[in-house]
């Protein structure tokens, strides 16, 4: 058994998909939209690598984002796969004002960043 996929709801699925594929570049696939659901779009973001992949979903019937802190699913981890990795991507990200928390060690023992995808949430980005 294996985590195939991860949903994310998005206002701005061309947005979404830019930052997913200019921050860790990712593969986008083909625009979907749906027939049972008019309105309801996605794209599926692909990692280099493999793993699952995230589908990146968006209508025109969201609602507002919940509090930062709330119930469910909070951030994803992406891992870079080096300390060096972490520190250039955090650095990007620090110069267009999308890095949350700067790299540091934590105390279970990543070295971390935190960064903003475009609708604000969160993405760990690990060594």
């Amino acid at each position: 058994m294996q985590l195939a996929h991860v949903a994310l709801w998005t206002a701005d699925l061309d947005a979404a998909a830019a930052f997913w594929r200019e921050r860790f570049g990712a593969e986008i696939g083909a625009l979907y939209r749906s027939t049972r659901r008019p309105g309801f779009v996605s794209r599926f973001a692909t990692l280099p690598g493999g793993g699952p992949s995230l589908e990146l979903m968006s209508t025109s019937w969201l609602a507002l984002p919940p509090a930062v802190e709330a119930v469910g699913w909070d951030h994803v981890a992406v891992s870079l796969g080096s300390a060096a990795a972490v520190d250039a991507l955090a650095a990007r990200c620090a110069a267009d004002g999308s890095l949350l928390s700067p790299p540091r060690h934590t105390g279970d023992g990543f070295y971390e960043a935190v960064i903003a995808a475009p609708d604000g949430t969160r993405v760990e980005i690990t060594a």
